[in-house]
């Protein structure tokens, strides 16, 4: 399964950035978002 995760603008939520990912990378993106305060919206591709 694929995933596309969006990076967040910290001010208004907008997404400045798309990437699509199959599903064993989304975990490394999450905790790599995490460690640095980062914020990210995760939904599955189509």
């Amino acid at each position: 399964m694929r995933f596309e995760i969006m990076r967040l603008d910290d001010r208004n939520g907008t997404a400045v950035e798309s990437t699509v990912v199959d599903a064993s990378a989304v975990d490394k993106i999450v905790q790599q978002a995490a460690a640095i305060g980062q914020r990210i919206y995760i939904r599955p591709a189509d």
